[in-house]
């Protein structure tokens, strides 16, 4: 892999600490700022939304630039945005931050996917991928933990002033790995791209993401209530579960990484079955310890294992959209990120308590599984078409 690969994924680690870190500090600022805890995790669907907005937009937009000038600009607006939400006393102001901070994300992860798969070629995009979403993965498990920690100790705003460092050497980094170059040329139209939307497969792909990232995300979301609440740890112990949860994710992009080149079809059908079994078994644990710290491990594997596996088949089945694909994948991944904490906190509203978000993860894996098997079915009935033992069959 292209060092310059490995900088991108420095850049993508900052913004994921971004996004996934207020899974640990939810509670601090549901108090500080006067709201419920539900209304506080919205701010992760807020990112999330700014996400899903910004990712076909964004990319749509910086086809007209250089991608190493579409890169820095994006990370710019980032880091402004997180100045604010440092300072701010208001919610409403912290949520505009989120969406205009996700804005910002989402086009540097929508161009940095095209830029990373067009660094190596299609044989070898799986591990691509799957090194730039390393920097994902790697936020849960050290960007996560620690902002968690340092809002215990000097309040959630810490968390994201740390954000705003870590985004200082990511802009070095991009504007010494990636060629200026010019903006690219010789692509198919905007138009033309955008038809690529009608492939079935592509489709099916996209809606699986989103599925199982908001399996993901509804549980993650509220971890840290439901450590506290339900398995009877200390607050002391949120870093070290979101640690587990990061460290089991970068064990699943790895492993998932170089098995999506070669048998994606088993990643994603085991895995989603396992994925699937593995939620419903921690909802009954939860209130044992050592069950639910065990299966907080396993879960984050299964889930980016088999998530960033649906990205490069997403991106693979993209490919007569070399700009848009990138922002197709990040915009179903984050539907699932909006969708995910949103259905979580509505069942926790509901007085359903702090379990709840864990069955509701189940059950959104299961409904990918039901997809994906509708989608083999229909392939194979389809007259004169080949077919293979994948999901986005």
């Amino acid at each position: 892999m292209p060092f310059a690969l490995f900088l991108l994924g420095v850049a993508v680690f900052a913004q994921g600490t971004s996004e996934f870190m207020l899974s640990g500090l939810v509670p601090d600022i549901a108090r500080d700022l006067g709201v419920s805890v539900p209304s506080a995790g919205a701010l992760t669907s807020a990112f999330a939304l700014g996400m899903v907005a910004g990712a076909p937009l964004m990319a749509g937009l910086a086809r007209r630039w250089s991608r190493r000038g579409a890169l820095l600009g994006f990370l710019a607006v980032f880091l402004a945005v997180h100045v604010v939400g440092a300072v701010t006393d208001s919610f409403t102001v912290l949520v505009a931050t989120r969406v205009v901070g996700a804005l910002a994300n989402a086009g540097f992860l929508a161009v940095a996917l095209v830029t990373a798969v067009g660094m190596v070629g299609p044989e070898a995009g799986g591990r691509a991928t799957s090194t730039l979403l390393g920097g994902v993965t790697l936020a849960c498990v050290v960007g996560v933990p620690a902002g968690a920690l340092l809002g215990q100790l000097w309040g959630w705003r810490a968390a994201f002033w740390a954000v705003v460092l870590l985004s200082l050497p990511a802009v070095v980094a991009v504007a010494r790995s990636v060629p200026a170059g010019a903006a690219d040329s010789g692509r198919p139209s905007l138009r033309a791209e955008l038809r690529s939307l009608r492939n079935p497969r592509l489709r099916v792909a996209l809606l699986l993401g989103a599925l199982v990232n908001a399996a993901t995300f509804c549980t993650f979301t509220y971890l840290a209530p439901l450590v506290t609440q339900v398995t009877g740890l200390g607050s002391g112990w949120v870093p070290v579960v979101l640690a587990l949860f990061g460290a089991g994710s970068f064990l699943g992009v790895a492993v998932g990484g170089r098995l999506a080149e070669r048998r994606p079809g088993a990643v994603l059908t085991g895995g989603g079955g396992a994925l699937c079994l593995g939620w419903a078994a921690f909802a009954l644990a939860a209130a044992t310890p050592a069950v639910a710290l065990g299966l907080v491990l396993v879960q984050g594997a299964l889930s980016f294992g088999v998530g960033s596996t649906l990205i490069s088949q997403a991106l693979g089945t993209a490919s007569d959209a070399p700009t848009l694909s990138g922002g197709f994948a990040t915009a179903a991944f984050n539907v699932g990120a909006a969708l995910g904490p949103w259905l979580g906190g509505t069942a926790i509203g509901a007085g359903l308590g702090y379990r709840s978000p864990v069955w509701v993860s189940a059950a959104l894996v299961a409904v990918a599984l039901l997809t994906a098997g509708l989608a083999v079915r229909r392939n194979r009935r389809a007259p004169g078409r080949r077919t293979r033992a994948s999901w986005p069959a």
